[in-house]
């Protein structure tokens, strides 16, 4: 019998490890070819607007997917070898050489990784049409995405594996060589003895984590403020170290206080119990990642959902013109509108005429952040605001008088009405003006472009009607050009066009809603698409993480089980015992996590956002999803381990 019979009569032969192991290993090329795919796609590359933008994204976010493939095929790899420690060593026995078992490792995993790749690719490309769509209905397209099957993303998920088939071989052969004949034969872990839990690193635990979240709690101190590097390393350690005691010195208390009860010894208390007392030291680490990873996750994902929930509507207050940019000539003018009713009617138009200042330096006084503006100012009457108020119906009219004027902000500017003492301001020579109040309203919204560029958003400053009449006598005027039209959000191409009619006359301004619509809905779609992407993966590793452990523990723990059977514990007692053991597992770490998560998302996010309905609902149900695989992965692992505990009893 050569090594490649022998490789396939040990697939058939221990058919439910190598399942496991395939499974992880068709996940890896379901997840990896499903991203390619998109990555390559015809479809959604030619729907994006913003082409090199996705493609930056989807690239870093292809190497994270890359990196997490290789990492997680190869912690499956490695519980799959401790599995087979004891077959090793019977193949050392019989003569064979550490490079020879290597080598039977090595057909196995190209035997496994070609029906993987072969389905994943299949299951993938179905995928990633079902996740195109998505993507495209969080960017608010309508575009088909059709089942493709880029050949890059083919060429790239074989070469993934067969990079995979020489680590894997790799770390095969060194794992056996590594590990001494006598070990082989028992492969079985050391039973780890009780450790002794201290009643004040257990209170340490909940101290270190109430203090993390008052921490978090009084964010808008002065402590956070004067010193924030300094408050978050120490309020992230505390987080870290108060987390990683509460596995090990708090549940472990807790457990330990169970197990001097009275009824420590009724019903199967004692079964679970114990097992899980001995269990701590080696769960200890698993259980501090998970629920920090989760609360990660959790936070991520939820924050960046939030994100992009409030990015159009951000948008559409720090664009509120769909169309505005200089007057150009009666021809161009006459071109311009055309192209707009071909596509998407004008619904109104409002023409502005300002008067443009020297560059006034000192701003400060008038905006928190002035080099996000203009040195120049921009001065406009009050009915050309009030105009512009109807014209878009949002916003107040105003009312100045006599030297007041009103200074114009953006989001980033708090709303202020000045008491006396105003600033004043003093434009075109000795002109001064008295600054009765800021408002955020742009008149004139950042310059935009059809690719995504901005510059500085013009300073506008609006002064009354007769203050206006006086300055603009022998003074050259700058006209504006102002329109709303319908479906803004799909007139890209009427950008592209308008744009290049404007920008032939040189120093033109010109901004478009939807330049900064396309480019942040495609943004934000791509950031909160990659991240619940990354969460789903992380969420995946994570479980298996626990659900590899399980599998392991429970072939170690096959011959307990069996000595209870026969002392006359049934086969429902021991599956209780199992859920309760499996339940300490996997709910602490959860519901510590959501814990974490929902403090820093409830002081970061929900109490800052307060006028958006759905924000909770967001939250809540990104924690839904979470709480639901979890439940998948407890119940799938408690079944697994009944049924390997049950197998030494069915041959």
């Amino acid at each position: 019998m050569n090594l490649v019979d022998l490789s396939w009569r040990n697939m058939k032969r221990n058919f439910r490890l190598y399942t496991i192991y395939f499974i992880s290993m068709f996940v890896g090329a379901v997840i990896y070819f499903t991203f390619a795919g998109l990555m390559f796609n015809e479809n959604v590359v030619e729907a994006i607007q913003n082409k090199e933008n996705y493609k930056t994204v989807i690239f870093i976010a292809s190497i994270i997917v890359f990196l997490f493939i290789v990492f997680f095929i190869l912690y499956a790899n490695s519980f799959f070898m401790k599995q087979r420690k004891k077959e090793f060593g019977m193949y050392l026995l019989y003569g064979m050489k550490e490079r020879q078992v290597a080598a039977m490792v090595f057909y196995e995993t190209v035997f496994l990784s070609v029906i993987s790749v072969t389905s994943g690719i299949l299951i993938g490309g179905l995928l990633s049409k079902f996740f195109g769509a998505v993507l495209m209905n969080l960017m608010h397209y309508h575009d088909d995405i059709s089942f493709a099957f880029p050949l890059e993303a083919i060429l790239s998920t074989i070469l993934l594996f067969a990079l995979l088939i020489g680590i894997i071989t790799v770390q095969s052969y060194f794992n056996v060589r590594r590990v001494q004949l006598v070990e082989l034969f028992h492969a079985k872990e050391k039973l780890d003895k009780p450790l002794k839990f201290s009643l004040l690193l257990a209170l340490m635990s909940i101290i270190l984590i109430a203090g993390s979240y008052y921490m978090i709690t009084i964010g808008d101190k002065a402590i956070w403020k004067d010193y924030f590097k300094e408050t978050l390393i120490i309020v992230t350690l505390a987080l870290i170290v108060g987390t990683y005691l509460f596995f090990r010195q708090f549940s472990g208390w807790i457990l330990q206080k169970l197990s001097q009860s009275k009824q420590y010894h009724y019903g199967n208390k004692m079964l679970w119990i114990s097992s899980l007392r001995f269990s701590i030291r080696g769960n200890t680490i698993n259980f501090t990642f998970n629920s920090l990873i989760s609360a990660i996750v959790i936070f991520a994902v939820g924050f960046i959902a939030v994100d992009y929930a409030i990015k159009a509507d951000v948008v559409k207050k720090e664009f509120p013109n769909h169309f505005a940019f200089s007057s150009p000539d009666d021809k161009s003018l006459a071109q311009i509108e055309q192209i707009m009713n071909d596509s998407h009617p004008i619904v109104s138009h409002e023409t502005i005429t300002g008067i443009k200042t020297e560059k006034i330096p000192a701003r400060k006084a008038f905006y928190s952040h002035p080099e996000y503006y203009t040195e120049e100012f921009y001065l406009f009457p009050e009915s050309q605001l009030n105009a512009v108020v109807d014209l878009r119906e949002v916003g107040e009219k105003v009312d100045v008088e006599g030297n007041e004027a009103i200074v114009l902000s953006r989001g980033i500017d708090e709303p202020i009405e000045y008491k006396r003492p105003q600033p004043e301001m003093t434009v075109l020579k000795d002109q001064t003006f008295r600054v009765v109040e800021k408002i955020r309203y742009p008149l004139l919204s950042i310059p935009t472009s059809p690719g995504g560029d901005t510059s500085m958003q013009p300073s506008v400053l609006v002064i009354s009607n007769e203050a206006f009449e006086d300055l603009k006598e022998n003074r050259p005027l700058y006209t504006y050009e102002i329109y709303q039209i319908e479906n803004p959000k799909t007139s890209n191409e009427v950008s592209r066009e308008i744009y290049d009619i404007v920008k032939k006359i040189e120093g033109s301004y010109y901004s478009a809603y939807v330049d900064q619509y396309s480019l942040n809905t495609e943004s934000s779609s791509l950031v909160l698409f990659s991240v619940a992407f990354f969460g789903v993966i992380a969420l995946f590793a994570l479980g298996s993480v626990i659900y590899f452990k399980q599998l392991r523990e429970a072939t170690e723990e096959r011959e307990h089980y069996a000595i209870l059977r026969k002392i006359g514990v049934g086969d429902k007692e021991i599956k209780r015992v199992i859920q309760k053991q499996l339940l300490f597992v996997f709910l602490p770490p959860l519901i510590l996590g959501l814990v974490h998560s929902w403090y820093l998302l409830y002081y970061t996010v929900i109490l800052v956002i307060k006028d958006l309905p759905s924000l909770t609902a967001i939250i809540f149900s990104v924690m839904g999803l979470y709480v639901l695989t979890y439940i998948i992965f407890y119940l799938s692992s408690t079944s697994i381990y009944y049924k390997i505990i049950s197998e030494k009893n069915t041959r």
